[in-house]
């Protein structure tokens, strides 16, 4: 649908997505392939107590910064989340940076999920996909199989996406729930798999790190871990309900994540000793799982593990394509992107993701841990700005609210420490040369996407913008 103000016109999206649609975004988007796929490093770096405090620690922090975002949700119920928040509080220019970074985060999220689902198949049937070997990078073997498996499924679920929220919508419901169900049955089968004894999940803390560098090495990349609960401002355009539940699927989601994380760290930790299953696996729960509970176990988490897979890029789709949408409908990036498909979904948004993403395939593993620390590092930025928006706004008269000011000022506070974390060279939790490089490439191409449109973006009046990003008439 498209509506009109003075010589600019607004392309709207339609109202389909339902409250579970929503909390199955939140949910299936944090959860990802990260809580099936990670214990084993996490225990390695933070032990079994230090993963347990970072990751419950980071989802608290979430729910704090998560308020902010509930609040102004209500207010400004349009596509693009974070993009409308920011230009409410500081105008054109913070806005674009806010969310250019914001678009890093989320491109990231969607090359990481697909990676992982090689590694799901390099470990059921690495004779498979070790086939045409490629090269090595940092370590790690590229063969064209792993990166034809990865694009294939970048490819399905961008046409997934464009297909529409109907579909998209009943497949991610139906993933959450069952990732859900094989979590439960996993953790009470665990008490009674393998060498099941509490003395396994010793060491509580990293020896090396000692206990406070262990649970800040997890904090920090909570941003990245719990980075789903924001798409849900990303689609308020297409809310089928009132856009004053939000915060309340939000909280349902988070919570849901920190139990699904702890308890997939806790079977991994405890089913097995150390030194007898997981020392220098390739997949430490897959082999956990493997070695305690044989081949039914084994095939309950490849599924879990496929579906967080299909979640996170289902979610993290839809997420970065409604923001590119929405810069493109306020001509911050080429307006082609807001081109609608005839299922009214933002197509030329989706597959521009999908190119960036089949890049991803090509760097072999490794880079996943880069891709993390990237895609933390944005998500970081749009919180802070996020959280600076909320104060500014409901500091002012006709919108005062101090419960919305204390937890904005909290969760400033909080995206700063993760920016300092993630950035300042002496943190244990900061950035790599590449993860770096990476960055500064994501910079300079939003740098050239900006100034490309920087003289028709000077031509809106405020008027024209407002209509534009916040479908403001008057």
């Amino acid at each position: 649908m498209e509506t009109k103000i003075s010589n600019v016109e607004r392309t709207e999206l339609d109202n389909t997505m339902s409250k579970r649609f929503i909390w199955a975004i939140a949910y299936g988007s944090s959860i990802g392939w990260g809580a099936f796929i990670l214990p084993g490093d996490w225990l390695a770096s933070s032990g079994t107590l230090g993963s347990t405090l970072g990751i419950t620690i980071g989802g608290i922090l979430m729910l704090i910064i998560a308020v902010a975002y509930g609040g102004l949700t209500t207010r400004f119920p349009v596509s693009g989340g974070e993009f409308a928040f920011s230009y409410v509080g500081f105008g054109k220019y913070v806005s674009f940076i806010a969310s250019w970074f914001l678009a890093l985060g989320y491109i990231c999220v969607v090359a990481l999920n697909a990676s992982a689902f090689s590694l799901l198949f390099k470990f059921i049937l690495p004779e498979f996909l070790e086939i045409g070997h490629l090269y090595t990078i940092a370590g790690w073997d590229v063969y064209i199989m792993e990166v034809i498996l990865s694009s294939l499924v970048l490819i399905l679920f961008a046409f997934i996406s464009i297909k529409g929220s109907g579909l998209s919508g009943n497949l991610q419901f139906l993933f959450c729930i069952f990732m859900a169900l094989v979590v439960s049955v996993l953790f009470g089968w665990s008490f009674f798999s393998g060498e099941f004894a509490l003395s396994n999940a010793e060491p509580l803390f990293n020896d090396q790190n000692g206990v406070w560098t262990s649970i800040i090495l997890i904090v920090a990349i909570a941003p990245w871990m719990y980075v789903g609960f924001d798409n849900i401002p990303q689609a308020a355009e297409e809310f089928k309900f009132s856009p004053d539940k939000t915060f309340k699927l939000i909280v349902f989601g988070i919570i849901a994540s920190i139990i699904t994380y702890v308890l997939m760290i806790l079977i991994t930790s405890w089913v097995y000793p150390d030194e007898q299953s997981i020392d220098g696996a390739l997949w430490v729960t897959g082999s956990v799982v493997q070695s305690g509970m044989g081949g039914l176990g084994m095939t309950l988490l490849a599924l879990a593990i496929s579906f967080g897979v299909f979640t996170g890029l289902n979610g993290f789709y839809l997420s970065s394509s409604r923001l590119l949408f929405a810069l493109g409908r306020a001509r911050f990036i080429p307006p082609v992107f807001m081109k609608l498909s005839k299922n009214k979904t933002p197509y030329v948004s989706v597959l521009f993701i999908m190119t960036v993403c089949l890049a991803a395939p090509w760097l072999g593993r490794t880079a996943l841990s880069w891709i993390v620390d990237m895609s933390s590092t944005g998500v970081s930025v749009a919180f802070l700005i996020t959280s600076l928006v909320a104060v500014k706004f409901f500091s002012r008269k006709e919108n005062y609210n101090i419960l919305y000011i204390i937890f904005g000022v909290l969760g400033a506070l909080i995206s700063l420490t993760f920016l300092i974390l993630l950035l300042y060279p002496g943190s244990p939790a900061s950035l790599s040369a590449p993860s770096y490089i990476a960055l500064g490439a994501w910079v300079a191409l939003g740098a050239i996407f900006f100034l490309f449109q920087l003289k028709k973006l000077r031509a809106l009046t405020k008027e024209e913008l407002d209509y534009l990003i916040l479908n403001k008439d008057e």
